[in-house]
C-alpha cells in the first residue's frame, strides 16, 4: 500500500508530506521511504493561528476558518506529494493536522484538538484520508500522545540495551523501547518552543528561530532563569504524562525571566535551549536509555545537540538518519504507518506509553472520490518495522 503521511507539528510553521511503501511481510512491515515534500504555512496563516492559540483568546468563527485555512494548506501539499512522490498511485493519506489545544488538568487529558478538514484533502487527491488520531486514545484514558510511540516501539525493537526514541518538535517527547517494565513515552518539556518564543519576541519577529543555535552559542547559561524554568512541576509528575504549547508559551517565559534582571538576548536562549538539554537527559537517564535516536527540527540546531550530549553523560546520541530515517519526516512517516494500521483494523497504541485502558486503532476516515473499500483486516499486527531503502 502507498500512503502519505501528513504532519504539522507544534511550531506550526509548515505541512511535512512523506510517501512511502507498506507492505505486511511475516510479521515484520517493511516501510520504503519515497520522499518528502514540505510546505510553509502563509505568513497571514501562521500569524493567524499563531493569534488564536492559547493563552490568547479566540471565537468560534476563527476557528471554523482556522480549520478550513489548514485543510486547504493540508490538500495543497497533499496534491503535490501525490503527483512527484506517488506517480499518482497513493492508495491512502493520513493526517495529522494541526493541534491547536491539548485539555490537560491535573496529569489527567480530558480532550485534543486538531484542525484541518479532512475533506479538502480527499477532495483535492481523491484519496480516502485518516485523520482525528489521537481523540480515541483519550476516549480510552490515554493521553493521546506521544502517538508515534508504536512505531518507535516497532523500529526499535531488537536492539540491544534499551534504545531511546526522541523527537524534538516544537515539545520534546521519548519513547523506551526497551527496558523490563515494556515500552513508555512522554513529553518531556519543551524542545524548540521556548527557544522559538524568545527568538522571535527578542528580535521583534525579525527571526522565527535560533538558526544553527547562533544565538544561543553566543550565550552564556543563567543559573538563576535556569533553576526558575527548572522548578516546573511538570517535570516531576510520573509518566505516562503530555503537554504542549498550553503551558509552555511566550509568557510563561516572561514569568520566569521577572526580577532576573535585564539579560542579553543570547544569554536568555542560551538558557532555554539548555533546559531543553537538560530535561530530555534528564528524561532520557529516568528511564535508563543505552542510545538515544534524535529527529525533528531541534536536530539541525548543532548548539542544542551539543548540549544535549553533555547531560546525556556519555549516553549515544544519534539522528533517525543513521537508522533509515530522515530525521525531517520522520513524523510523517510514522503517520504513514498508523494510517496503514487503522484502514487494516489494527491498532495503534501502546497502553504501556499513553496511559490507556487498552490498546484503539485510531481516527475517522473520509472516503476518497471512488467510495471507501477496506483492506481485509490483518489477523496479526506486526511486531517490528523494518526500513528498506528505496
Amino acid at each position: 500500500m502507498r500512503v502519505i503521511g501528513l504532519m504539522s507539528g507544534t511550531s506550526y510553521d509548515a505541512v511535512d508530506a512523506a510517501a512511502a511503501d507498506l507492505t505486511l511481510d511475516g510479521d515484520s512491515l517493511v516501510l520504503t521511504p519515497l520522499g518528502l515534500v514540505s510546505d510553509t504555512y502563509s505568513d497571514a496563516l501562521r500569524a493567524a493561528l499563531a493569534a488564536a492559540l492559547p493563552p490568547a483568546a479566540t471565537t468560534m468563527e476563527e476557528v471554523c476558518r482556522l480549520d478550513t485555512r489548514v485543510g486547504q494548506a493540508f490538500a495543497s501539499l497533499a496534491l503535490r506529494a501525490a503527483r512527484e512522490l506517488c506517480d499518482d498511485r497513493a492508495d491512502l493519506i493520513t493526517s495529522h493536522g494541526q493541534t491547536v489545544y491539548h485539555w490537560t488538568e491535573n496529569g489527567r487529558v480530558h480532550g485534543t484538538l486538531q484542525i484541518g478538514t479532512p475533506a479538502w484533502i480527499a477532495e483535492a487527491t481523491g484519496c480516502p484520508v485518516v485523520s482525528d488520531l489521537r481523540t480515541r486514545d483519550v476516549a480510552a484514558g490515554g493521553q493521546g500522545a506521544p502517538l508515534v510511540s508504536i512505531v518507535d516501539v516497532l523500529w526499535l525493537r531488537g536492539r540491544p540495551g534499551v534504545p531511546v526514541a526522541l523527537n524534538l518538535g516544537g515539545i520534546a517527547n521519548i519513547t523506551a523501547a526497551g527496558g523490563t517494565d515494556g515500552p513508555v513515552a512522554f513529553d518531556t518539556g519543551p524542545a524548540n518552543a521556548l527557544i522559538d518564543a524568545a527568538v522571535r519576541d527578542l528580535t521583534q519577529g525579525g527571526m522565527d528561530y535560533d538558526a544553527q543555535g547562533a544565538l544561543a552559542a553566543r550565550g552564556r547559561v543563567d543559573p538563576t532563569l535556569l533553576r526558575r524554568l527548572l522548578d516546573e512541576p511538570y517535570y516531576a509528575r510520573p509518566a505516562p504524562k503530555t503537554t504542549g504549547k498550553e503551558v509552555f508559551h511566550l509568557p510563561y517565559l516572561r514569568a520566569a525571566l521577572a526580577g532576573c534582571g535585564p539579560l542579553p538576548a543570547e544569554d536568555i536562549v542560551a538558557t532555554v535551549t539548555r533546559l531543553t538539554a537538560v530535561t530530555v537527559a534528564d528524561a532520557a537517564l529516568s528511564v535508563g536509555a543505552t542510545e538515544v535516536v534524535a529527529s525533528g527540527g531541534g536536530t539541525r540546531n548543532p548548539t542544542l545537540m551539543a548540549m544535549l550530549r553533555t547531560a546525556l553523560q556519555g549516553i549515544p546520541l544519534r539522528t533517525s538518519d543513521e537508522l533509515g530515517l530522515p530525521s525531517a519526516a520522520k513524523e510523517a512517516y510514522a503517520f504513514a504507518v498508523l494510517g496503514y494500521l487503522t484502514v487494516h483494523g489494527l491498532a495503534g497504541t501502546v497502553p504501556t506509553c499513553t496511559g490507556a485502558r487498552h490498546p484503539s486503532i485510531l481516527g475517522s476516515i473520509t472516503p476518497g472520490r471512488h467510495g471507501l473499500t477496506l483492506p481485509v483486516p490483518g489477523e496479526n499486527a506486526p511486531c517490528r518495522l523494518e526500513i528498506f531503502p528505496r
